[in-house]
């Protein structure tokens, strides 16, 4: 059993294991961080957020200095999508920003006795929901149809 655990990643329940969404690449061991089997890209925030202001004339320039911020981008190593991204001080380790209990999580989906993959509609593929207009049609009434003048 998978479970949509974000965009781009599940939690295979039976084999214990963060997937690709996209391409089903295996991170590794879902009772760990999913990071470690992703590939790092260490970015200069610069490139990101240039500088706002001409840095030759001035030390501030509304631009993250390398020497304190530097931004982790993670990607699957087989399709290249990016799974996650983080702003971290220079030296500091990639962050463990999920933990979950795998027993207590397939003890839930398997009481539940619904299908994770069809129940959770984000993300890439076929389950994912495009087209929201359908769950705001009916609230009270409301319409966004178009309006002519004249008309009330």
């Amino acid at each position: 059993m998978r479970v949509p655990m974000t965009e781009y990643l599940f939690i295979d329940l039976d084999t214990e294991r963060w997937i690709c969404r996209v391409c089903a690449h295996d991170f590794g061991d879902a009772r760990g961080n999913y990071k470690e089997g992703t590939l790092v890209h260490d970015r200069d925030p610069r490139e990101i957020h240039p500088p706002v202001i001409d840095p030759e004339k001035y030390e501030f320039t509304f631009s993250p200095d390398p020497a304190y911020c530097r931004i982790l981008e993670f990607y699957c190593p087989t399709c290249g999508t990016q799974i996650e991204a983080e702003y971290l001080p220079p030296g500091h380790p990639p962050t463990v920003d999920m933990l979950w209990d795998i027993d207590s999580l397939r003890e839930k989906w398997e009481a539940r006795g619904d299908d994770p993959e069809e129940v959770v509609n984000y993300g890439p593929g076929e389950n994912a929901v495009t087209d929201l207009s359908a769950r705001f049609d009916s609230v009270g009434g409301h319409s966004h149809s178009t309006h002519r003048e004249g008309e009330h």
